[in-house]
């Protein structure tokens, strides 16, 4: 495509020869809405409704606690895990879902600084999101100060790791500008210091190929309600690699993790596999809605999810740089594709009444303190010409000052 020949014409005729373009139909978007925000939350799949009323009806309502069996309540969190270990490259057995991502990044790096006593670091990211280091502060208080925690930006990261570091946390994609590291070369780096690898794949799991078994990884956590659009607050997930189940203990020493949970020991026992990492009773109700959405991702092709998304990061960089030139953005993400999620973030020091005019206008992002517009782009249901109207309306706000209107410089609870 040339530059002359970019325009909405071209963008339509490139939503119809894309591969992925069928699957947006599998998802309620509201008409006219363009949704850009599938980093933080994602659509709601057309199925998740149907879902819901039945395991609300039938599973809950007719068949009651007979469900628990019946429907497959209690094997649900193992089941999920084994469905959505294929996409981040795992094996069966491996993954988890369960649980909030905050919790079990505090189970692994417990697991973590148990399996390496001796050593006394935690290195993550400082400008990583902010729970994530807090967590890793909470587990180092719980030592009584024997573990610091050590936070190092992108660059640092390698250098920082030495003979006494337990573990590396660190998100893959980073949530605020999208950049992504390196996952094999600071596993290795890691692991040939004697130290753990740990992932937060929050930001890349559904949106990019992740190899964590190629890579080595230990541990690993993420989010099913982004990019895998399980629903607001749907459980997390978590990865334990074989080699570590039944060595690596977690300190939430609940009944679902037992060996024997309907034993009704008074000791703990724990399981010698993934289930270790349970701890309560899950919620089912939003865990069976993860499914709707794995199936959907189960049925697209990684390789092509990944293409559409560097080309559809690319289309609307170009066009912001070139159409919005001398209003003040500047790219804040990776302008290589390669080097970037599927995410563009954009500084300008009045982002926020200008990202609350683009939700006025039906174009969906959100905003990160202090000066950054982000928009995430899912492929699966996010086509070429969203982005060109996308644009067309930034435009209109931006020509038109009307991100300067009182009614966009009111600050909601949530950015």
């Amino acid at each position: 495509m040339t530059l002359d020949s970019l325009d909405r014409a071209a963008c339509a005729a490139m939503d119809a020869a894309d591969p992925l373009a069928p699957l947006r139909d599998r998802f309620d978007i509201p008409t006219g809405m363009i949704y850009l925000d599938g980093n933080s939350l994602g659509a709601m799949p057309k199925g998740a409704a149907a879902r819901a009323h039945d395991v609300v009806t039938r599973e809950w309502g007719a068949d009651l606690i007979k469900s628990w069996n019946s429907a497959g309540w209690f094997d649900l969190p193992v089941r999920l895990g084994d469905k959505l270990a294929p996409l981040i490259g795992a094996g069966d057995g491996e993954v988890i879902v369960c649980d909030s991502t905050s919790q079990n990044l505090f189970k692994v790096l417990s697991a973590a600084v148990a399996l390496r006593p001796h050593r006394k670091v935690l290195i993550l990211e400082g400008s990583n999101f902010p729970t994530n280091n807090y967590i890793a502060q909470g587990v180092a208080a719980a030592t009584g100060g024997r573990v610091e925690v050590r936070l190092c930006e992108k660059d640092e990261i390698a250098d920082a790791i030495d003979e006494d570091t337990i573990a590396v946390a660190i998100t893959h994609v980073h949530y605020k500008t999208g950049h992504i590291h390196d996952m094999a070369a600071i596993t290795a780096r890691a692991q040939a210091a004697g130290a753990l690898a740990i992932w937060d794949l929050c930001h890349s799991a559904g949106a990019m190929p992740v190899d964590l078994g190629g890579a080595g990884v230990d541990f690993a956590v993420g989010c099913t309600y982004k990019y895998l659009n399980g629903g607001p607050g749907s459980p997390a997930f978590l990865f334990a690699a074989k080699r570590h189940q039944g060595h690596a203990l977690q300190p939430v020493t609940g009944w679902w993790g037992h060996a024997a949970p309907f034993a009704f020991e008074p000791g703990y026992r724990p399981q010698r596999d993934i289930r270790q990492f349970l701890i309560g009773t899950q919620p089912i109700l939003s865990m069976a809605l993860v499914e709707v959405g794995l199936d959907i991702h189960r049925a697209a092709d990684m390789t092509a999810i990944r293409a559409k998304s560097m080309a559809l990061t690319d289309l609307f960089i170009r066009l912001v740089e070139e159409r919005c030139a001398g209003h003040g953005f500047t790219l804040a993400s990776p302008r290589e594709a390669a080097a970037r999620g599927s995410q563009v973030s954009f500084a300008h020091p009045d982002g926020y009444p200008i990202m609350r005019a683009l939700i006025a206008a039906g174009v969906i992002g959100d905003f990160r303190a202090p000066d950054t517009v982000r928009f995430g782009f899912t492929p699966l249901y996010v086509g070429y010409v969203d982005v060109w109207d996308a644009v067309d309306r930034l435009v209109t706000i931006m020509d038109e000052g009307i991100w300067k209107r009182p009614e966009h410089q009111i600050r909601d609870a949530v950015t």
